[in-house]
C-alpha cells in the first residue's frame, strides 16, 4: 500500500491563487504555482475612487482549475490525500436558495454587486456606520463585544447590508451571504456551506456565547432583509482542521485526483498563514502584503479587548483564543505611490526604495490611512496625508516617509496589545514583503525595538492551509503536530539598529490631529 503523505494549499490572494504540494511527513515543499485572475487583471467591476473592489466568481473558479492543473503536472497525484483552502475575508456573495453565488446565474453575469466583495471592498462606510450606532443605541447585548467593540465596512454585515439597500434585483434574489472560503469548499466537495469559525467569530459577529450569530429579531431592526438573510445562516461553526468531505466527482476529474481525497474547511489566509508561520502562544505573526493581518494566540482572556478585529476561541489553533489585528493598506500604498509617480512613464519601486533607503528620516512624513484604519479601532472613514512637503520634496523622500508610516502602523498595533495586557514575546513575519524588502523589514525591526523573525516558506498561508488538511486527514492528531512537523524554519532574522522614538511619537501627534479634522468634517 502506498503511504500517501502529499498535501494541497490553496491560497486565494486578493490577485491571484496560490497552490502548493507539500510532503505532510518533513513539510518539504514539493511544487508550487500561481494563477492570476483574469477579469481583476483587467479592471473590471472595480473602481478604487468609490472603494469598489469586486471579483467574478469564476476567476476563482477558472483560476482554481487551472493553477492546479499546472501544479499537477509531471506529479504523481496517487500520493496527494488532503486538500486546505483558505481565501481573503471578509470577501463575502450573494447565493441563491441553492447557494449558487448570483453572478453566476445569467440575469447577474455583468453585476457587480453580485459578485464576491472583496476584503478591502469599503463601498459599504455608510451601512456600517448605521450598524455600528445601532449597537450603540441597542438595549440588549453588545454584538461587537468580541470585534474589539468596533464593526467595519471590511466585514460581513456592511457588505450584505450595502448590497441589499443599494440594489434591489439583489434583495428581491439573495437567499443568503456566504463567505468565499466557505462557499469554495463547499464547491469542492459538492455538498452544503461548514461556516469556518475564523471568519464567522471575527467578521461577523459569531460567538458561541450567545449561541451563534446575532438573532434575526436584532438584524431585522436594522433593515428586514437584513434578518432574512440571517434566519438562513448555519449557527455551528467548524474549527481549523475539521474535514469538510471529500473532493467531489466533479472537481477529482477536472484535476485528475481521487475522489478519496479530504478537503478541510476553510480559513481565512491571516490565520493559516500564522499556522504556516508556526505561531506559538504570545508570539505574534505579521502577515505583510497588500494589507496586513497581524495574529497572535494566547491560552485564555479573561475579558474584552477593545480596538481589535475579533478574540475567538478556536478561530486559529482549537484550544486558544485568536486575536487579530491588521492594517488595511501595507504594500497598497507602495503600489499606489509608484502608480502616482509612473504616470506617462515608469518609475522602478526597487530604484525608489534603493534611493529612499538612502535618506535621513523627517524631511517629510505620513499617516498610513490611505484605506482607512483597521486596528487600533476600526475607522474606515479616515484618509492617508503627507505633511512637510517643500519645493525641494523628492519622490524618494515621500516614498521612505510611506514606508515609515507603514511601518509606525504596525508598531501603534503592537503598542496597544501590550497596553492591554498581552504579552508578545516573538514576531514572526511573512508574505511577499518579508521576502521582497530588507529595508522595510530592518525597518520594522527599528521601529517595533523588536528582533522579527521571516518564515522560510514563500507560500506561507497556502502551506497553512496544508497543514490544516493533513489534520483533517488524519495524518496528525492536532494542529500542534503538523506545525512542528511541517513548517519551514526561519530564512532571516531582522534585529533593532537604531531608534525611530522621535519620528514614532510625531506620527502619533499627527495621525491624532488628522483623525479629529475628519471626524470633524474638515475634509
Amino acid at each position: 500500500m502506498r503511504n500517501k503523505t502529499i498535501i494541497m494549499g490553496l491560497d486565494f490572494g486578493s490577485d491571484s491563487v496560490r497552490a502548493l504540494l507539500v510532503d505532510s511527513k518533513n513539510g518539504e515543499q514539493q511544487k508550487t504555482a500561481v494563477c492570476p485572475y483574469r477579469r481583476w487583471g483587467e479592471g473590471r467591476y472595480s473602481d478604487a475612487s468609490e472603494y469598489q473592489f469586486r471579483q467574478h466568481p469564476l476567476d476563482y473558479l477558472e483560476s482554481a482549475e487551472e493553477v492546479v492543473k499546472e501544479l499537477l503536472k509531471d506529479q504523481d497525484v496517487h500520493d496527494i490525500v488532503g486538500i486546505g483552502v483558505d481565501t481573503t475575508s471578509s470577501t463575502p456573495v450573494a447565493v441563491d436558495q441553492n447557494g449558487t453565488p448570483l453572478a453566476l446565474l445569467p440575469e447577474f453575469a455583468e453585476d457587480p454587486d453580485a459578485m464576491f466583495l472583496l476584503w478591502k471592498d469599503h463601498s459599504s462606510n455608510k451601512e456600517c456606520n448605521e450598524i455600528k450606532n445601532f449597537l450603540k443605541s441597542y438595549g440588549g447585548i453588545d454584538y461587537s463585544m468580541y470585534e474589539g467593540g468596533v464593526y467595519s465596512s471590511e466585514w460581513f454585515w456592511s457588505k450584505a447590508l450595502h448590497v441589499l439597500r443599494n440594489n434591489e434585483n439583489i434583495r428581491a434574489k439573495a437567499y443568503a451571504f456566504v463567505e468565499h472560503s466557505d462557499w469554495f469548499v463547499a464547491e469542492l466537495i459538492g455538498g452544503a456551506v461548514m461556516p469556518g469559525r475564523c471568519v464567522a467569530g471575527h467578521k461577523a459577529m459569531w460567538h458561541e456565547s450567545w449561541g451563534g450569530f446575532p438573532p434575526a429579531e436584532f438584524f431585522s431592526k436594522i433593515d428586514p432583509a437584513l434578518g432574512v438573510i440571517r434566519q438562513h445562516l448555519i449557527n455551528r461553526t467548524y474549527t481549523p482542521g475539521t474535514p469538510a468531505g471529500h473532493l467531489s466527482e466533479k472537481w477529482a476529474t477536472k484535476w485528475g485526483l481521487s475522489t478519496d481525497v479530504i478537503v478541510a474547511c476553510g480559513s481565512s489566509d491571516g490565520h493559516t498563514g500564522a499556522v504556516g508561520g508556526a505561531i506559538e502562544p504570545n508570539s505574534m505573526v505579521k502577515i505583510m502584503g497588500t494589507s496586513t493581518t497581524d495574529i497572535v494566540v494566547v491560552p485564555k482572556v479573561d475579558r474584552c479587548i477593545p480596538g481589535i478585529c475579533g478574540q475567538i476561541n478556536g478561530s486559529v489553533i482549537p484550544d486558544l483564543v485568536g486575536l487579530e489585528a491588521g492594517q488595511c493598506a501595507f504594500g497598497d500604498i507602495y503600489a499606489w505611490f509608484q502608480r502616482f509617480v509612473s504616470y506617462g512613464g515608469k518609475v522602478s519601486l526597487t530604484q525608489l526604495e534603493q534611493d529612499a533607503q538612502n535618506l535621513p528620516s523627517g524631511n517629510t512624513w505620513a499617516v498610513d490611512w490611505m484605506n482607512g484604519r483597521r486596528t487600533p479601532y476600526a475607522n474606515l472613514d479616515l484618509r492617508g496625508a503627507l505633511f512637510g512637503l517643500n519645493l525641494g520634496t523628492t519622490a524618494p523622500m515621500v516614498y521612505r516617509a510611506l514606508v515609515e508610516s507603514t511601518v509606525f502602523g504596525s508598531r501603534a498595533i503592537l503598542d496597544h496589545f501590550v497596553k492591554e495586557g498581552v504579552a508578545i514575546n516573538k514576531i514572526i513575519a511573512i508574505g511577499g514583503i518579508s521576502k521582497k524588502s530588507k529595508f522595510v523589514m530592518q525597518m520594522c525591526a527599528d521601529v517595533l525595538n523588536r528582533k522579527v523573525d521571516v518564515s522560510r516558506s514563500n507560500q506561507t498561508c497556502a502551506l497553512g492551509a496544508a497543514m490544516y488538511a493533513a489534520v483533517a486527514a488524519g495524518i496528525y492528531k492536532d494542529v500542534y503536530a503538523a506545525m512542528d512537523a511541517m513548517n519551514s524554519g526561519v530564512l532571516a532574522t531582522y534585529t533593532p539598529q537604531k531608534s525611530y522614538d522621535k519620528e514614532y511619537l510625531r506620527y502619533l501627534y499627527y495621525a491624532k490631529k488628522l483623525e479629529e479634522a475628519v471626524c470633524r468634517e474638515a475634509f
